[in-house]
């Protein structure tokens, strides 16, 4: 697998993240100076620590330098100018002396330059003989002696990132994609080396480009067969290095003769494929893939087509294009943009380049088994896999992994199909694992005739001991024929209970390894009592995951696996089938998976909850599902962006679900349209003296959102008896002026009974002060033409922040998780239809699960919790606030 350094790589994030976060605080908090100056700190750090393990090297690939605090700048300043003053002093001292001194050097250099230039007259046209040096001025020499002294890993390719793409292992890597051998080698930045190189077995190392490329092709058995076009590759590879030592004006008009000469009746220099002879001459005139670099070659070679064409041709190479993007590493994208519909949109904030990902060439999958509904944390995969098909202009496939018919329904598979399009993701193009049933069973007989599977009986227990052991099966030596006839006969089982249904095949790759997934897996397994719900019982045998992922990731073109880190160990074993087989290899990309605290997300606890009654269903508004927070009123462009800022991490962590509230209610809140209503059975009644009556039908006219108009008005309605939570009534006293939000000022006038039976009366001030009134009050005036709402409250399920394989779910349930409160609210919200999010005046956010019908089908409306761990006013709800 291809992978920049990822401790230096990791240290870089580090190092932006900080960097982000000063400019932030800088922005939107210019005030808070401890704040800026301890974020400025941890950047200080992070910079020192990453070049402490980059040689010395900073971020900017220069040698680092520790910053100085103003108090040392300003003696460095003062010690500067002191020095200044005191060697003018000197030359004043000293000027005749010098003077003399002065005048006796220009001599002597003057006769120095014309002895110079008599040599050189001399010697004529004669090219003095000297040791190759490097672009920094090294010798060849020294350099392969400097390589002999350090150690590179086996199979790690080792490039300078500071030095011209044409001098990084262009070629090389453009070889090793063109064999689909890139996988096999990992890539590494060295700020310090010459040239690049490459690790070999035993120690040794393989030193510059073209020694890399010819070694990767010789060693992989991937040269040319035909001795004679071999021969005229090296000689254009020859040719094309040769030049390299000339200006560039020189070189390109070379290079555009040659071409025309020799391309005028065909497209690439040897035969009739991209060879390394292109691409040494591509990289001998500069590796102009990108845009800029290409647009000055064209216009070098303005005076031949057949230049023109063949420049257009390998800059257009796809293997030419993931190598550029291969050099450049993870935080620089390669710009191959020929106009604005090319033009990627810049990443999103926590999210990484895919690794040689290249525009128009980038296609990803999900893919879900169709044995439960997809949750919270299936969504990451599905967002990531996404984000990077659009972004790359690429393609998206979700692929049904349906090889496991025991577990399997139409139901989970439509129900996969309904909540993509609650995420907003439309798949370019759906598939099924089972349509690639035969193609994988003819894989799986290919295994066996290379003598790289078996067939084995071992029962599961005892299988998985060995395993552990490292023990290899008593079967793993069996001949190839006996293999094939074990294979065929657990293929053709009429029943699980038959004698070849208890065989299974096993890879045969290494018992010994410390890594147990290469400790023999299983790829096919019988399964014949239960049909298939697509293929009913056509077949009796299946494909596991482990077989069937690489395979059809392979056949369908994905170019990028978006795998958990919970798949590390796997990412092994997926590269070892692929290259078992021959197949175009794929490229594994990691992300972590996410866990919320409070929260159960496996399928069988999940179900135990919805068999034994303590939810509604796989979509209540306390499951994880997505179909569940959906219904809770999560947004859905808070989700993508929650899950984007935690893209990068290849870190498990647990997440509190308070920051992915908050996150929600910033994109809620610009587009939840203002109500008000009060509990029926904790209210206080208020008499405003000088108010129109409720038979008069007044109203006054507000913004449906205070800071937005173009959401629109609504009329309010306006009455001399009104209502008011019991809480607020009960904080008024007579003579204090409050706001009646919406409305206006009022002045209290009279309080009558107690507390349990209170009674108020106020009066309408009409040009009261609203800032001076410190209480502003929701409230709603009595009338017939009143919303009965249904206010719903949830929380977790668990009360536990983390469950552990040993904890016994019963004992870590949460007593009460749903309370509900009758109100009545504004007219207005008779309209709400479902899935509209709206607030509640000091009360907060919530979401229509069932819009008003009449009296006795009431609105429901579920609470959306805002990341706070206390209500936005006095209002406090029937269960803890989340």
């Amino acid at each position: 697998m291809t992978a920049i350094n990822n401790n230096i790589e990791s240290l870089r994030e580090k190092v932006t993240k900080c960097a982000e976060t000063v400019s932030n605080l800088k922005k939107n908090s210019p005030d808070e100076k401890s704040a800026i100056a301890i974020a400025v700190k941890e950047m200080l750090a992070a910079k020192k620590e990453f070049a402490d393990n980059n040689d010395g090297i900073g971020v900017e690939g220069k040698p680092y330098q520790a910053p100085m605090s103003k108090a040392e700048k300003k003696a460095k300043e003062k010690a500067e100018k002191t020095s200044k003053a005191a060697a003018a002093l000197d030359s004043q001292n000293e000027g005749a002396s010098n003077s003399k001194k002065a005048d006796k050097k220009a001599a002597k250099k003057a006769a120095k330059a014309a002895a110079k230039k008599s040599h050189k007259e001399a010697a004529g046209s004669q090219k003095p003989s000297q040791e190759k040096t490097d672009a920094g001025g090294q010798s060849k020499q020294s350099t392969l002696k400097s390589w002999s002294r350090m150690s590179i890993p086996e199979n790690e390719i080792v490039m300078n990132p500071n030095v011209p793409l044409y001098e990084r292992p262009v070629i090389a890597l453009t070889m090793a994609i063109l064999t689909n051998t890139i996988l096999d080698y990992t890539i590494s930045q060295n700020h310090l080396a010459r040239h690049s190189a490459l690790g070999l077995p035993g120690g040794n190392v393989v030193v510059g480009d073209i020694a890399m490329a010819h070694y990767l092709l010789k060693s992989k058995g991937k040269s040319a067969g035909d001795p004679q076009q071999q021969a005229l590759v090296d000689t254009w590879v020859n040719y094309a290095q040769s030049l390299k030592g000339f200006p560039d004006e020189q070189t390109q008009r070379a290079v555009m003769m040659t071409l025309d000469n020799n391309l005028s009746q065909r497209t690439y220099l040897v035969g009739e494929k991209f060879t390394m002879a292109d691409v040494a001459m591509f990289s001998a005139i500069g590796f102009p893939s990108q845009t800029e670099d290409r647009k000055l070659l064209l216009k070098a070679f303005q005076k031949s087509k057949t230049a023109q064409r063949w420049l257009k041709l390998v800059a257009d190479h796809p293997a030419v294009k993931e190598a550029t993007q291969l050099v450049l590493g993870s935080h620089k994208e390669a710009a191959f943009e020929e106009n604005e519909s090319d033009k990627m949109e810049p990443l999103a904030s926590g999210m990484n380049l895919l690794e040689g990902g290249v525009l128009g060439r980038v296609v990803t999958r999900f893919p879900p088994e169709p044995s439960g509904y997809l949750h919270i944390g299936h969504s990451k995969a599905v967002l990531l896999n996404d984000y990077y098909a659009r972004r790359y202009k690429g393609r998206l496939i979700v692929r049904f992994d349906d090889t496991n018919p025991s577990k399997e329904k139409e139901e989970f598979q439509t129900s996969i199909v309904e909540d993509l399009a609650k995420l907003g993701v439309q798949p370019d193009l759906i598939t099924f694992t089972s349509d690639y049933f035969d193609t994988t069973q003819a894989y799986a007989i290919q295994m066996i005739q290379e003598g790289i599977a078996y067939m084995d009986d071992t029962p599961q227990e005892q299988m998985k001991l060995e395993r552990m052991d490292r023990k290899e099966s008593k079967h793993r030596n069996q001949s190839v024929e006996q293999a094939l006839d074990l294979f065929k006969a657990m293929c053709s089982s009429s029943s699980d209970d038959d004698d070849a249904a208890k065989w299974c095949l096993r890879a045969k790759i290494d018992m010994s390894s410390d890594n147990g997934t290469m400790r023999d897996p299983v790829l096919y397994r019988c399964n014949a009592s239960v049909p298939h719900h697509r293929t009913g019982t056509r077949y009796k045998a299946y494909p596991t995951y482990d077989l069937a992922c690489p395979i059809v990731d392979s056949l369908e073109g994905v170019s990028h696996a978006l795998r958990t880190t919970e798949y590390n160990d796997r990412d092994e074993q997926y590269q070892w089938i692929q290259k078992a087989l021959q197949i175009r290899r794929v490229r594994v990309h990691a992300f972590s998976r996410v866990n919320f605290n409070y929260t159960v997300m496996s399928k069988r606890k999940l179900a135990w909850f919805v068999s034994e009654g303590l939810v509604d269903g796989w979509n209540d508004p306390r499951f994880p599902t997505i179909r569940g927070v959906v219904r809770r009123g999560i947004h859905i462009g808070a989700l993508r962006q929650f899950m984007y800022s935690q893209g990068a991490s290849r870190n498990v962590v647990q997440m509190d679900w308070s920051k992915f509230w908050a996150e929600n209610k910033k994109k809620i809140d610009v587009q939840a349209k203002r109500f008000m209503a009060i509990a029926k059975d904790e209210r206080t009644a208020i008499t405003i003296t000088n108010a129109p009556t409720t038979e008069s039908l007044s109203f006054v006219t507000t913004d449906y959102h205070p800071k937005d108009p173009s959401l629109g008005s609504r009329k309010v309605r306006i009455a001399d008896k009104i209502w008011l939570e019991a809480i607020d009534a009960q904080e008024l006293t007579i003579g204090e002026e409050f706001v009646l939000m919406r409305w206006g000022v009022m002045k209290v006038t009279a309080i009558n009974g107690d507390a349990s039976n209170r009674t108020i009366e106020a009066e309408f001030i009409p040009e009261g002060d609203f800032k001076a009134a410190k209480k502003k009050i929701s409230w709603i005036a009595d009338c017939k033409d009143n919303t009965p709402c249904i206010l719903t409250e949830f929380d977790n399920l668990i009360a536990k922040e983390k469950l552990e394989e040993d904890d016994i779910l019963t004992e870590c349930l949460t007593p009460i998780t749903k309370a509900e409160s009758f109100a009545e609210g504004d007219a207005g919200l008779k309209t709400l239809e479902q899935g509209v999010v709206i607030q509640l005046e000091r009360r907060g956010y919530y979401c229509v699960d069932q819009p008003y019908k009449d009296s006795n089908s009431p609105l429901i409306l579920y609470m959306i919790p805002d990341g706070k761990s206390k209500a936005m006013s006095g209002l406090a709800g029937k269960i803890a606030h989340r």
